[in-house]
């Protein structure tokens, strides 16, 4: 044999099961690579899934909220609207009425008293400053005397300290009050005790006396000499309606003696 074919021999020999072993390793290293790289992209999309689920539990309710929350603004709105178109139903004689009882007692150089409680309270001192300072910008006049019995702290707790707060209004008509004076009460229920001896103070002392009432009236509804009576049971459409109410009062005073 020759030496050349001895080598040749000698390199199949050697070299070819190297050559094998060569591309098993790099089979090898190729399916690792491809279980790698499946794993990872595995455990990526797990954390996208998570981190979706997650997500997707923290908003869940705000499709279902909003949805419920823009029904109860229209809810709201139309009752508030509905509720002034049954005060234009059923209230609109009393309203004028307490129109000409205000501009009578005006004329007179009397005063209007208000009081209430709580949102009613804050009524009473809207109400009083629109007449104090003015309700229409357009309207050069005087100051007319009204005045809310809600707003002196001192004699409130006072009032409530000694002689119980059920009294504090008709203590306050008492020293403030006088005949031919108007006093407003304001009630959403027509039952607060501080309101209802106030009306029957100023009953005493011969004021006219007016009442912003809700409901049925409620006992204050036969002790003041005129009630308008906001027709809803729900207390925050009464107060919305109490406000209107005095605003139109006030504007249409203002408007009738000074405009």
């Amino acid at each position: 044999m020759s030496p050349n074919c001895s080598s040749r021999a000698n390199a199949d020999v050697v070299y070819l099961p190297a050559g094998r072993q060569v591309a098993q390793h790099e089979h090898y290293y190729f399916q690792y690579y491809l279980l790698e790289t499946a794993l990872v992209s595995s455990i990526k999309y797990l954390l996208i899934i998570f981190r979706f689920y997650r997500f997707s539990k923290t908003m869940a309710h705000l499709p279902l909220t909003l949805v419920y929350r823009q029904s109860f603004i229209q809810d709201s709105l139309k009752a508030s609207a509905d509720t002034k178109l049954k005060i234009a139903e059923h209230c609109n004689g009393d309203i004028s009425k307490a129109i000409d009882i205000i501009i009578q007692a005006f004329k007179n150089k009397k005063k209007v008293l208000l009081c209430g409680n709580g949102g009613s309270a804050a009524d009473a001192q809207h109400l009083a400053t629109e007449f104090v300072i003015r309700l229409s910008p357009t309207i050069k006049r005087p100051g007319l005397p009204a005045i809310a019995l809600t707003t002196d702290a001192s004699n409130l707790t006072a009032g409530a300290n000694d002689i119980g707060y059920d009294n504090v209004f008709a203590r306050s008509i008492e020293a403030l009050g006088n005949e031919g004076d108007v006093l407003i009460g304001i009630s959403t229920s027509g039952n607060s005790p501080s309101v209802n001896n106030a009306f029957i103070k100023a009953r005493e002392m011969k004021l006219s006396t007016i009442g912003f009432l809700g409901k049925d009236g409620g006992k204050a509804k036969e002790l003041c000499d005129l009630a308008i009576v906001v027709p809803s049971n729900d207390t925050q459409r009464i107060q919305e309606g109490h406000i209107t109410i005095g605003h139109i009062i006030f504007q249409e005073v203002e408007q009738e003696m000074f405009g």
